[in-house]
C-alpha cells in the first residue's frame, strides 16, 4: 500500500495551524491543508504492513485503539498516493458516512494503532481522510444520489446528532423514507451546538444536510418529542423509530455556593455562543460573555478545552482548567505500549492559546472545587483543594489533601465534568426503559432494538458519552438492524 519505502523516505507532516495570535481573533477554523504533492507523500507513508491495526478497533486494557468504522485506510491511502482521488473517496465512503466531520473532530484512534507509530510517527490518516472528502466535494464527485427504488417503509429518527444523521443517511440509501426530528432550530445535534465553530465550521454540516435533503431525507426542526401523545403519533405513523438523542444529562457540581449566578454547564454555554455566532455574528449578545472575566472550567477533557478556546476568543481576563486527575506523562510509560491507546499529555489548541495569551498552561492537575463564593448573588471566586485517589475497603476513593486549599477569583464558572447519560424525556415518552447508567436499555447487549416494539436506539443515548466516530459507527450498525427488522434481510 502506498509507496513501498514511503515510511522511510518521508517524514510525517501535519496540516498547518494559523498562529494563536491570529486565530484567537475569530471563531474560524484555523488548520491549513497541505498541497497535493505533499499530501501524496503523506499517503505514501502508509506501508504494506500485512495486519493493518489502524482499522481494527480492538479493546486493550479497557481502551479502544483503531477505527470504530473499520475504514479501509490502506486502500484509500494507496489511491490517494497514486492520484486516484475518486477511487480514494469511493473507498472512504464505503465505511464512513461523514469523513468531513471525523476528519475535523476525531482524535484519530486509527493513528494510535498505526504500525508506523510503533517505532516512529504514525501515518497522518486523519488529515488524509479530510483531504480526500474535501477534494471530492470540490471536484463534484459528491452529488445527490437518491435511491432509485423506495421500499414503502417509513422511519422516524429522533435526534440529528452524528448517530441520527448516520442512521438516517444509511436507511435512506437503502430505499426507506426517513424523517429526522430535531428539537433545536438547526440540525446537527452535538456537531452543531456542542462543538465550537473553530473546530467544526457549521457550513460543513449545512452542506451535508443539504445533500441528504436532496437525496430524500426530511428534517423537522423545533420538534421536541417529550410527551406520550407525541410519541404515540410517531409510533402510529412510522414503521420503525430510532432514538438518537445523545447523552446530554450533565454531571452537576454539588458544593456550597453552587447556586450563585455565573455558573453554567459547559455545553449549554458553548451552544449559546455558536447560536449567537450563526444568528448574528455575536451582535445580538444572546450568550454569556467572558470578556474581562476570570473564567474557571471544571474538567480536563475536549469540552473543557473548547471552553478555554472560546473564552479566550471572547476576551477573558484569565482562564483556568481544574482537573482532578494527575498530569499524564509526556511519553508512553513502560506499561502502556503500542498499540494501546497512549496515555500521554496532550496540549490541544485551547491550552496552546492560553500559553500564548497568558504565558501558562491553563490546567491545574489533581485538584477540584470545594466551594463557590458569591458577592451580591454573583460568583466571585472558588475554593480549590488538591485531591488524590486512595484505595479504601477495596474501593478507589477520591480524597482531599489537607492543607492544600486555595482561593481563586472567578467571574464565570463552566462545568465540563462529563455526563450522566440520556435525558429522560424522550425515553419516558416512548416507554423505553433506561439502564443503571441512565442509557437506553436494549434487548440484547451490543444490539440496538429496545423492548418497545419497532423502537431502536444508538449513539451516546445507548452507549453513554463517547466520540463522534463511535456515534457514526453505532448509527450505521443500528440502521442495518432496522433494515433487517423491516425487510427480513439487509444488503450489507
Amino acid at each position: 500500500m502506498g509507496k513501498a519505502t514511503g515510511f522511510l523516505d518521508y517524514e510525517r507532516k501535519d496540516n498547518g495551524d494559523i498562529p494563536p495570535a491570529e486565530r484567537i481573533k475569530n471563531f474560524n477554523e484555523f488548520h491549513t491543508p497541505l498541497d497535493e504533492a505533499e499530501r501524496k507523500k503523506q499517503a505514501a507513508r502508509c506501508m504494506d504492513c500485512g495486519v493493518p491495526m489502524c482499522q481494527s478497533a480492538i479493546c486493550l486494557k479497557g481502551m479502544v485503539t483503531g477505527c470504530p468504522l473499520h475504514n479501509f485506510i490502506p486502500e484509500w491511502n494507496d489511491a490517494l498516493y497514486k492520484g486516484q482521488f475518486d477511487m480514494a473517496a469511493w473507498r472512504l465512503l464505503k465505511t464512513s458516512s461523514f469523513p468531513e466531520f471525523t476528519g475535523r473532530v476525531c482524535p484519530a484512534l486509527c493513528e494510535k494503532a498505526c504500525n508506523c507509530a510503533s517505532e516512529g510517527q504514525a501515518v497522518s490518516v486523519h488529515d488524509n481522510e479530510l483531504y480526500i472528502i474535501e477534494r471530492a466535494f470540490e471536484s463534484g464527485y459528491m452529488k445527490p444520489e437518491p435511491p432509485k427504488n423506495r421500499s414503502g417503509k417509513k422511519i422516524a429518527v429522533i435526534g440529528s446528532g452524528p448517530s441520527g444523521l448516520a442512521a438516517a443517511d444509511w436507511l435512506n440509501r437503502r430505499g426507506h423514507s426517513v424523517t429526522v426530528f430535531e428539537r433545536d432550530d438547526r440540525p446537527g445535534g452535538l456537531l452543531m451546538y456542542g462543538i465550537p465553530n473553530m473546530k467544526l465550521d457549521k457550513k460543513y454540516i449545512d452542506r451535508r444536510v443539504k445533500l441528504m435533503k436532496d437525496e430524500g431525507v426530511e428534517f423537522v426542526l423545533n420538534a421536541n418529542i417529550k410527551s406520550q401523545a407525541e410519541a404515540k403519533k410517531i409510533l402510529d405513523g412510522f414503521d420503525a423509530v430510532c432514538l438518537c438523542c445523545g447523552a446530554k444529562k450533565a454531571r452537576a457540581l454539588t458544593v456550597p455556593g453552587i447556586q450563585a449566578k455565573g455558573v453554567y454547564f459547559a455545553v449549554d454555554w458553548l451552544k449559546s455562543i455558536t447560536k449567537s455566532l450563526l444568528d448574528s455574528k455575536l451582535s445580538d449578545k444572546s450568550f454569556v460573555d467572558a470578556k474581562d472575566k476570570n473564567v474557571i472550567i471544571l474538567g480536563g477533557g475536549d469540552t473543557a478545552n473548547d471552553c478555554a478556546g472560546s473564552a479566550i476568543r471572547l476576551g477573558c481576563k484569565s482562564v483556568t482548567q481544574i482537573e482532578m486527575m494527575p498530569c499524564p506523562p509526556t511519553e508512553r510509560a513502560a506499561d502502556n505500549p503500542w498499540p494501546e491507546w497512549p496515555k500521554v499529555l496532550k496540549v490541544d489548541y485551547g491550552a496552546q492559546e492560553s500559553i500564548y495569551k497568558f504565558g501558562k498552561d491553563p490546567r491545574v492537575w489533581k485538584t477540584t472545587i470545594k466551594e463557590v463564593y458569591a458577592k451580591d448573588k454573583n460568583i466571585s471566586g472558588v475554593k480549590t483543594v488538591q485531591v488524590e485517589f486512595k484505595n479504601a475497603d477495596g474501593k478507589r476513593t477520591l480524597c482531599e489533601i489537607d492543607g492544600t486549599e486555595k482561593d481563586l477569583p472567578c467571574d464565570l464558572l463552566l462545568i465540563a465534568a462529563g455526563f450522566l447519560g440520556a435525558e429522560e424525556e424522550a425515553p419516558k415518552a416512548f416507554g423505553v426503559p433506561l439502564s443503571a447508567r441512565n442509557t437506553v436499555q436494549t434487548v440484547e447487549q451490543g444490539k440496538y432494538q429496545t423492548a418497545v416494539p419497532k423502537v431502536f436506539s444508538c449513539g451516546d443515548m445507548r452507549r453513554g458519552q463517547s466520540l463522534v466516530v463511535w456515534a457514526i459507527a453505532e448509527g450505521r450498525e443500528c440502521a442495518r438492524e432496522v433494515d433487517q427488522y423491516l425487510m427480513g434481510y439487509t444488503s450489507e
